[in-house]
């Protein structure tokens, strides 16, 4: 099969449909058959770096297909990866024990209020009531 993602004016994904694999041309199928609007094909091996998904935005400069903005503080590095304004936990940083681990989240209101802060975390073995830390750059430290 192969894949094409219906692209809007500002080059954000609408929808993703199938094609069949005897099309030379998908691009120029879906205009055809769907009587216009703009198509860009779409890969699963990593050609065009992801496969399309709704609201995903196509670069026409790069050629490739960029996820949502997961937050407003976050910007896009060369590789077009969105990268948090703070560098955050590492894996090696995340393990407390053989059984207890940090889980990580980054809060965007706690940056907004104050951008030394964003990566949160609690421990593993305290989901039912968790106790918040922030990340200080180098360890969890009590909220």
């Amino acid at each position: 099969m192969k894949y094409c993602a219906e692209l809007n004016e500002s080059n954000v994904v609408l929808r993703v449909i199938c094609v069949g694999d005897d099309v030379a041309d998908a691009e120029a199928w879906c205009t055809d058959f769907f009587k216009g609007g703009i198509w860009k094909e779409t890969f699963m091996d990593g050609t065009r770096k992801l496969y399309a998904g709704v609201d995903y935005t196509y670069d026409p400069a790069k050629n490739i297909f960029i996820t949502n903005q997961p937050y407003p503080s976050w910007a896009l590095d060369d590789n077009s990866d969105w990268q948090p304004p703070l560098p955050g936990p590492t894996e090696e940083d995340t393990a407390i024990d053989e059984n207890t681990w940090w889980v990580i989240y980054w809060s965007e209101s706690a940056y907004q209020a104050d951008n030394t802060k964003g990566w949160k975390g609690y421990k593993s073995n305290d989901m039912d009531n968790p106790t918040l830390y922030d990340w200080n750059g180098s360890e969890f430290v009590l909220a």
